[in-house]
């Protein structure tokens, strides 16, 4: 948490000047105790009416000074409090995305999802509280209790008494709870990962009939989450009431104290009504910073949580960021060659990928096949560096991608995930993702090579037509093509298309692969595909089998001398089909 505390640094002056104001307010409350014994002493007992008069005006004079005093302290504590969790939210988010697949994956998105809001939200409360806190209460009740001094100090041997004994129970609750709060947010992070399943996957729960199960493993969780914060709860809630009855036994014996020495002329009545104020002054006090404690003990179980994740290093760092990444290439060189590469993702007990060699040349088509989790995108992801080999080099244009800056080497490819993700805006916006300053021409030429400039025409407003969050107002394939075509308008070098084309008819996937084999450009594609009719015309073909290359080469040739290849194409096309 203490880590954190960096980003408070462009509010110095109100991190200064909030808890300033509040101490003069303080300062003011406790001299209102002196002013009212006065009015008791001097005032009341001699029935000076105009004395009691010039009193009270200085009274409610020290109320409005205090009322501006902790306007004032309010304001540039919600200052820097704001101010703090925008440039944490901020670092956070760019720390994210400089994260790898590798620590996203194993982190989980609702884990960082809770981080950003529910955490930084917390650590924003804690903040504002303490600069307006911090400092007053414990201010106050050291300052009540000197004032004491000042006014008996034989009644004010129970201030000493009573502070100490009421420390220990606020620290005490403190120290049971904190690691308690701990446990809470991990709970809300459980609840938040299965409402994301949830609504991600509702139409699969629906058409499962699993509405029921996964309402009872909602309620399961939540309620382990409630229990947990009722418990945590109970123990903070011992708090108020342990500190009222200390609070309360000290005043007795406060009041009790000052009627001796009243009696005996040795106190006024007015300064036991002070002493009394005094030790009000202290309950209120000491409640507020209870409930204080209550929310900094949750503000730096969170402030740590986020720590924690600031502080994980990205496994795969950026040659560029580090100023030592490669922008000479090899004029000659392949577009993409794998040497010997073998790639086991994090916490696996085998590798996904194994061996793998092979080398795409410039304009060269390569496809590749294989049965479900073969390794195919596995081995896709690793050209634009989603993730790292654990063995070998794959290397772009002669240079290893790890000698290459991240953000110049992506430039140089364009990659169409399985899934079709578009973003709230207009189809202009998401296409320029692939090239920021993309003109009209230049979208509409990407559009028509991947077979969307139809649909596209169609819509009112054409490139402004509305997308909603997700792409929920588009039908599969119209997705597809239009994250095809947002890829082509960069017009990359290297284009991967993994399996983005499954929604797509046979006619329409055909008239995709001819135009973008027609590009002026001519880029090294990567067709990763289910179908051997969206493969069989590449220049080569790599078939994978459970992580390993069980054959390379030209249609003709794999069917000739690859049982795997042969396999999923007879699994597809019948034999008399074909003859």
């Amino acid at each position: 948490m203490k880590k954190l505390l960096v980003y408070l640094k462009s509010y110095r002056k109100e991190t200064i000047l909030a808890p300033l104001f509040k101490l003069l307010e303080a300062s003011f409350e406790l001299l209102v105790p002196l002013v009212v014994s006065a009015i008791i002493d001097t005032g009341i007992a001699n029935q000076d009416n105009g004395y009691v008069v010039r009193m009270s005006m200085v009274l409610v004079a020290f109320g409005l000074i205090g009322l501006l005093c902790a306007v004032t302290a309010q304001y540039f504590a919600a200052k820097a409090a704001v101010g703090f969790s925008t440039q944490l939210r901020h670092a956070l988010f760019s720390h994210i995305q400089s994260l790898s697949f590798t620590e996203m994956d194993t982190i989980g998105t609702s884990t960082l999802i809770t981080r950003m809001t529910s955490d930084i939200n917390q650590v924003q409360s804690g903040v504002n509280l303490v600069l307006r806190l911090f400092l007053r209460s414990p201010f106050i009740v050291f300052g009540a209790m000197i004032m004491a001094f000042t006014v008996d100090v034989k009644a004010a041997l129970i201030f000493v008494v009573a502070i100490p004994l009421l420390s220990v129970v606020v620290f005490g609750i403190m120290l049971i709870t904190m690691p308690l709060y701990k446990k809470v947010q991990a709970g809300l992070d459980k609840i938040l990962g299965i409402t994301r399943e949830n609504l991600t996957g509702v139409r699969v729960i629906r058409a499962f009939n699993k509405e029921a199960e996964e309402r009872e493993r909602f309620e399961e969780s939540n309620e382990a989450l409630t229990a947990l914060q009722k418990y945590v709860g109970k123990i903070s809630g011992l708090m108020n009431p342990v500190t009222y009855i200390i609070v309360n036994g000290a005043t007795i014996a406060l009041i009790y104290t000052g009627a001796i020495r009243v009696d005996s002329g040795a106190l006024t009545q007015g300064e036991v009504v002070a002493l009394v104020n005094y030790m009000s002054q202290i309950l209120v006090e000491l409640v507020k910073l209870a409930n204080l404690i209550i929310t900094v003990t949750k503000a730096i179980a969170c402030g740590n949580r986020i720590q924690n994740v600031l502080e994980i290093q990205s496994s795969m760092p950026d040659p560029a960021a580090e100023g030592k990444g490669k922008t000479v290439q090899k004029a000659n060189a392949p577009a993409v060659v794998f040497d010997h590469v073998t790639l086991t993702y994090k916490g696996a007990g085998a590798p996904s990928l194994t061996d793998i060699t092979f080398t795409a040349n410039r304009g060269e088509t390569i496809g590749i096949i294989g049965g479900t989790g073969s390794g195919k995108s596995s081995l896709v992801n690793l050209i634009p560096r989603f993730y790292d080999a654990t063995e070998g080099a794959v290397l772009l244009n002669g240079v290893n991608v790890k000698e290459q800056g991240l953000e110049s080497l992506r430039e140089k490819v364009g990659v169409v995930l399985q899934k079709a993700v578009l973003f709230k805006g207009t189809i202009a916006e998401n296409m320029r993702w692939g090239k920021k300053n993309a003109s009209e021409p230049e979208l509409w030429k990407a559009l028509e090579i991947a077979q969307a400039r139809e649909f596209v025409e169609q819509k009112d407003g054409l490139l402004n037509a509305p997308v909603e969050q997700g792409g929920k107002n588009l039908s599969g394939g119209q997705k597809q093509r239009l994250t095809i075509a947002r890829a082509l308008v960069r017009d990359p070098e290297i284009l991967i298309l993994d399996d983005s084309a499954s929604a797509l008819d046979f006619a329409t996937d055909a008239k995709l692969r001819k135009s973008i084999r027609e590009m002026e450009s001519r880029p090294t594609v990567f067709i990763v595909s289910q179908r051997t009719s969206s493969i069989q015309y590449a220049d080569k073909i790599i078939v994978l089998d459970d992580g390993k290359m069980a054959g390379i080469g030209t249609h003709d040739e794999l069917l000739k001398t690859c049982p795997a290849y042969q396999e999923i194409y007879y699994s597809q096309f019948k034999k008399e089909e074909i003859g």
